[in-house]
């Protein structure tokens, strides 16, 4: 497995790939903490390239003022060693100065009508940090094939838009979101839970899992629906907010 630091050493990797006769290379852009979220991504991409390139990187342009950007867990070696574990033919690791040269102006891609709703509303300016990086990944390594998780819903959404949008010769396959036992959607944060935190927050799961139920019985009246899942939610998650 070849591990790439520079954007000349990850498309001199590409480069020899394809010169070899690699017909489809797949890329998963992962920010790190690898987990079964993400080697079910690498799993994917393994089964249908014939090259795969994970690429971890923290993007600075996707956190905003008080987030977690300083936290975010960093676990570069082990991530390498899963990497080569699943099968990965090079890993791009760059640094923040690598992806975002001092003194050039990173184009920000912004996708019109969708990443100001949901989440954004909430995270101004995060999906414009997310497909800021994501179109300059798509560039740097040119894969027939980019991967992400359906846990980042409107984000895969965004993505593709933006895919569209900016003419960028690329599938996007979004694969199923992977859960615990008690059904919790893996993520890298989740370690940042504390023990209260982490049992409590097996209720989203389960609330989506009532509505699914609900739904299935014929309710179909959205109040209805939001109210039945509020009040469990405020029953077995009295530590979150619902905004």
């Amino acid at each position: 497995m070849k591990t790439a630091k520079t954007i000349e050493a990850i498309r001199a990797a590409v480069a020899d790939a394809r010169g070899a006769g690699a017909g489809r290379l797949g890329l998963v852009p992962t920010m790190g903490a690898l987990h079964d979220g993400h080697y079910s991504l690498i799993d994917a991409a393994r089964a249908e390239c014939d090259f795969v390139v994970v690429s971890i990187f923290v993007n600075p342009t996707q956190f905003g003022p008080g987030e977690d950007f300083a936290t975010y867990p960093r676990t570069l070696e082990s991530d390498l060693a899963g990497c080569r574990h699943r099968g990965v033919d090079a890993v791009f690791a760059p640094g923040v100065e690598e992806m975002y040269p001092p003194g050039e102006t990173a184009k920000t891609v912004h996708v019109v009508g969708l990443s100001d709703r949901l989440c954004g509303a909430h995270r101004p300016g995060h999906f414009d940090g997310v497909c800021t990086v994501v179109a300059r990944l798509l560039d740097v390594v040119a894969p027939d094939v980019a991967y992400f998780g359906a846990k980042d819903y409107q984000q895969s959404v965004i993505i593709a838009r933006m895919v569209d949008q900016e003419d960028i010769p690329v599938t996007v396959a979004v694969r199923q979101t992977v859960r615990e036992a008690d059904g919790l959607a893996i993520s890298s944060r989740n370690a940042r839970l504390g023990p209260e935190q982490r049992t409590q927050a097996a209720a989203l799961y389960q609330s989506l899992r009532l509505a699914e139920r609900l739904v299935g019985r014929g309710v179909r009246r959205a109040a209805e629906l939001t109210r039945h899942v509020r009040d469990l939610l405020a029953e077995r998650a009295p530590l979150g907010e619902i905004d």
